[in-house]
């Protein structure tokens, strides 16, 4: 969501269990999908890639919770308001099953043979992307996990907000369509490519609600051509 934040009561106590519990739930659910279906824990494309999204977001939340903790508030929030959200929201948890078992059979069954040199690569830039969806977040308190427009909310227009009007979902595709190569896999790659369908459609509603009910959308829209990708949509 584009807009600035304005102090809010928070219970950090409750914030902080929260976010605790879906840390540690998030590394057994991703190490599950990965590790079972491929049958060892010798897979290391994995170890390296949990490293690479986990490490950074213990420093994240830890920074949030000195700075921002409204925003952590809001990122715990999963309920979706929109009907059209709530079947983004299912078909994109299918898109990331599908896609981090199917690394972890890759794995099993030697379908794919990336090399050293592209897992690394892919890791480095998964990393950019989580760095980029980090400066986002910081620009931007109210960047809720769900589609809302809350009373005071205003419009971003600086940071990468400039660039782009959906900044966030930039950065996730970034991370993501490079997890399969990160992960050794090039087969991965056919199950997380629906992402960028399925995030337009999301942007799309998203620009809807936003035109309906923030003020000075509409003006942003028109100052910021690009809603996504820069120069080209």
């Amino acid at each position: 969501m584009e807009s600035n934040s304005n102090t809010a009561n928070v219970n950090l106590s409750e914030v902080k269990k929260k976010v605790i519990l879906r840390f540690i739930l998030a590394l057994i659910l991703l190490g599950s999908m990965l590790f079972l279906p491929a049958g060892s824990l010798d897979y290391w494309q994995a170890w390296i890639y949990c490293g690479v999204l986990f490490i950074p977001m213990f420093f994240v939340v830890f920074y949030f919770f000195k700075y921002d903790p409204e925003l952590l508030e809001r990122r715990m929030r999963l309920k979706e308001k929109e009907e059209k959200q709530k079947t983004i929201q299912i078909l994109g948890i299918i898109i990331f099953f599908s896609g981090f078992i199917i690394s972890g059979l890759d794995y099993r069954y030697h379908w794919s043979n990336v090399p050293v040199y592209l897992v690394i690569a892919a890791n480095a830039i998964v990393l950019s992307g989580y760095i980029f969806v980090f400066l986002v977040l910081r620009e931007n308190s109210y960047a809720s996990r769900i589609i809302e427009v809350e009373k005071g909310q205003k419009v971003i227009t600086t940071g990468p907000y400039a660039i782009v009007r959906h900044p966030m979902y930039l950065g996730v595709l970034i991370m993501f369509l490079f997890t399969p190569l990160a992960l050794g896999s090039y087969w991965a790659l056919i199950f997380f490519l629906p992402l960028i369908p399925l995030l337009v459609s999301r942007l799309l509603n998203e620009e809807e609600v936003l035109l309906r009910e923030l003020p000075g959308y509409e003006e942003y829209c028109e100052k910021t051509r690009y809603r996504l990708v820069p120069f080209v949509w």
